[in-house]
């Protein structure tokens, strides 16, 4: 049993907390039960390594065996271990070091090639528990990819990863895209471009979500610039129908991406709209 928390193993798994240590070893964490069940569950190949303490080793004995099923290595550690490699007050007992999955020569266009119906694309979004949300909202909602343009998040930040509870393993999620070119790629494969903002002149009930789509959102302060505006096929607005002022970034996007499911149902009021962040 690991027991020593100044070890250097311990040492290097939480200086993956780090974007530019995340970067040099290709690696990143997941931490808890929910996440790390689902990267065993549906990335096993990207697992690398899976520590869990007395407690949680009991709790999820059927999680360990099913890694160990797996071949992933899993190592026993002490709760004050666990602490030391995680950035969180209190932890769960349970994590996994995965393998930063390798882009391919081109992940945007495997993902256009299988035929998508609906995608979310994050612009310069940086709120990590924002985007980590959409993520899983995104993959509740039935999304095919979730895009994410350059100058955004790194998703396999701690509190990114810990916000998707586990999604970032059930779905594609392309990353460091340039917006204007990613736009008019999609548009070029007949895939509908629905800018979500507050100066929308098609409320949410009306928009045209038949055909394959992609939400575009913008960043939590600013939202989305006109020239993003103009690129687009539409700039849609979510009804408000009481005396909120505004939704946040990952609520509004949850009510779009359930919108193009076909099970959201959004009324409007002559006059209400969602003002979207940065109006």
């Amino acid at each position: 049993m690991l027991t020593n928390p100044r070890a250097d193993r311990v040492k290097a798994v939480r200086a993956l907390s780090r974007r530019s240590s995340r970067e040099r070893a290709g690696r990143f964490v997941a931490e808890g039960p929910q996440s790390v069940r689902e990267a065993v569950r549906y990335a096993p190949a990207d697992v690398v390594d899976l520590y869990a303490d007395p407690a949680a080793a009991t709790r999820h004995a059927d999680l360990l065996a099913e890694a160990r099923a797996h071949g992933i290595r899993v190592h026993p550690a002490s709760s004050d271990v666990l602490a030391a490699m995680t950035e969180t007050p209190t932890h769960q007992g349970l994590l996994a070091v995965c393998h930063i999955p390798g882009p391919g020569p081109d992940p945007l266009g495997e993902i256009l090639a299988s035929g998508p119906r609906v995608l979310a694309f994050l612009t310069h979004v940086r709120d990590p528990g924002n985007a980590g949300t959409v993520i899983r909202a995104a993959d509740a909602a039935g999304v095919d990819a979730v895009l994410l343009s350059e100058g955004s998040v790194d998703v396999h930040a701690p509190k990114v990863v810990r916000s998707t509870a586990g999604s970032l393993f059930h779905l594609p999620v392309v990353t460091g895209l340039p917006v204007p070119a990613t736009l008019d790629r999609l548009r070029d494969h007949g895939i509908h471009t629905l800018a979500a903002d507050g100066a929308g002149s098609t409320l949410l009930p009306d928009a045209d979500l038949r055909g394959p789509h992609a939400w575009v959102f913008g960043n939590e302060a600013w939202g989305l610039p006109p020239e993003v505006r103009a690129r687009c096929d539409d700039v849609v607005r979510v009804p408000i129908l009481g005396r909120a002022e505004s939704l946040n970034l990952a609520t509004a996007a949850t009510v779009c991406l359930y919108a193009s499911s076909g099970v959201g149902v959004v009324t409007s009021s002559p006059g209400s709209s969602v003002q979207f962040p940065g109006d």
